[in-house]
């Protein structure tokens, strides 16, 4: 084998190698994405609140927001929730059950839908608590898998992309209300830009090309 072909065919390597590791990275356009807790919290549809009425068992579940952002209770009857925030739902559930039972106990938590995607076991839609990690979150999605980079993980937000890593202390510790996750939002876990599975690619291609330069030169 000549040396132009020897170097076409480590080229050659190279590319493919290039190619198993999903190509290369993107471009740094994202922005760190900002904790925006003084932001009111709402309810979209296909969401749902978590609700538990203590001594009245019958009357506890998760209710759906429909597509018409209306909220189906038993006893109390529909409402809307559009226009609405989580403090101030809560505060007419609250009222309602109050007027029916005195001395009356209710718990409202409201559970948001997200989707997470990419590198985790379980990809798909979840709906989440405003008080879980961003671990928690992944961690209903059955965890994330050997290849994923968790210094590389996104959140897009109707279309607009935002960077953040666990690798940061105060992130993984913080809650998703803390950082400004809301329902809607997506969580997009990269692959690795060079995997295990990439390395024994190019263990072969190259042990290939020096076996093929033996018995060639």
């Amino acid at each position: 084998m000549t040396r132009p072909v020897l170097i076409g065919a480590l080229a050659l390597a190279a590319s493919l190698t290039v190619a198993a590791c999903g190509g290369p990275p993107p471009a740094a356009r994202f922005s760190p994405l900002a904790g925006d807790t003084g932001v009111v919290l709402t309810l979209r549809p296909g969401d749902i609140v978590k609700i538990q009425v203590f001594g009245h068992d019958e009357l506890s579940g998760e209710y759906p927001v429909d597509e018409n952002d209306t909220l189906l209770m038993p006893i109390i009857g529909s409402i809307s929730v559009r226009g609405l925030s989580v403090t101030e739902l809560r505060t007419r559930i609250r009222r309602e059950f109050g007027q029916l039972y005195t001395q009356s106990f209710v718990s409202i938590t409201p559970l948001f839908r997200v989707a997470v995607l990419g590198e985790v076991e379980a990809p798909g839609l979840y709906s989440v608590d405003p008080t879980m990690t961003v671990y928690d979150v992944l961690a209903r999605a059955g965890g994330t898998s050997r290849d994923a980079s968790l210094g590389g993980m996104r959140l897009l937000r109707g279309g607009q992309p935002y960077s953040f890593s666990l690798e940061a202390q105060a992130v993984a510790n913080a809650t998703i209300r803390e950082l400004g996750v809301r329902s809607g939002d997506q969580f997009l876990v990269p692959r690795r830009r060079f995997t295990e599975q990439s390395t024994i690619i190019l263990i072969s291609l190259l042990n290939t090309a020096l076996i093929a330069y033996t018995i060639f030169r």
